[in-house]
């Protein structure tokens, strides 16, 4: 199968232009699953509540969803995607998961990183993995990465490949995948944005690129300029993430001694 990421910079409050831009960018791009960064359609630094609110979405009726649900029907393809959701008046920052029938499901994040604490509620989902012909799929959104139990509770749960929406500003991510897939033989696409917010009297954020495709064995199959708009598509064998064994003896999963992990 064939995973990508589209790594670009959001216009902040421009839905239709980011969606336009995604739109024009999957409708060419020769892949089975594509990645979008976290809130691709918004941007991400918000200053109000009343902001946030009126630039998140219901879930599958929103402008965004509808028209992410209807660009994998007519592509035939798996599109992860970050949006603002709005849900019985809470915001989550959230993604969603796509494909030939339509919306498959949704992610909030479990792990909110500096002051999106202002403006979302912390997911209240937990970490949920899709079964799709393409293989079992996850998500974990961003700042989740920084937490080991986001992906082993993925990787617990059957996940193939971790969908991973970013909008990173710490530098760490993308040396720190290689390690949650190795200790998990799980694939990981990244999809983080690139350029810079300042808004009002917020400090401006500086995003780093870096957007990854990483294999179960801890290889980055891809990494992406720090700054460039970038659609990376690359073919994988989805099937080595099901081989957990390490050697004759050990096994990844068999061998953890959970009684002594808490």
């Amino acid at each position: 199968m064939k995973v990508s990421f589209y790594q670009f910079a959001p216009e902040f409050g421009n839905i239709k232009h980011n969606l336009r831009k995604a739109e024009d960018v999957i409708a060419s791009a020769a892949t089975d699953l594509i990645v979008l960064p976290e809130l691709f359609n918004t941007g991400y630094q918000f200053i109000s509540k009343k902001e946030v609110k009126s630039l998140s979405e219901k879930i599958p009726s929103g402008f965004t969803t509808s028209a992410i649900i209807k660009l994998s029907v007519k592509k035939n393809i798996h599109i992860v995607a970050g949006i603002a959701e709005n849900n019985k008046g809470k915001t989550y920052n959230s993604a969603v998961l796509t494909g030939p029938d339509g919306l498959i499901g949704v992610y909030r994040k479990t792990h909110l990183f500096y002051e999106e604490k202002l403006w979302f509620s912390p997911g209240d989902m937990g970490f949920k993995v899709w079964q799709t012909p393409l293989g079992n799929i996850g998500i974990m959104i961003c700042f989740d990465w920084f937490f080991p139990e986001s992906a082993r509770t993925l990787a617990l749960r059957g996940t193939d490949i971790i969908a991973h929406p970013s909008n990173l500003i710490l530098p760490h991510c993308p040396d720190a995948m290689v390690t949650r897939c190795i200790e998990n033989r799980v694939f990981a696409v990244t999809a983080n944005r690139i350029g810079s917010e300042q808004r009002g009297d917020k400090e401006k954020l500086m995003f780093i690129g870096k957007s990854q495709i990483t294999s179960p064995m801890g290889e980055i199959l891809y990494r992406a300029s720090e700054d460039k708009e970038e659609l990376t598509v690359m073919e994988i064998a989805v099937e080595k993430a099901g081989d957990k064994n390490l050697n004759s003896f050990n096994n990844l999963f068999n061998d953890r001694k959970k009684e002594f992990y808490e």
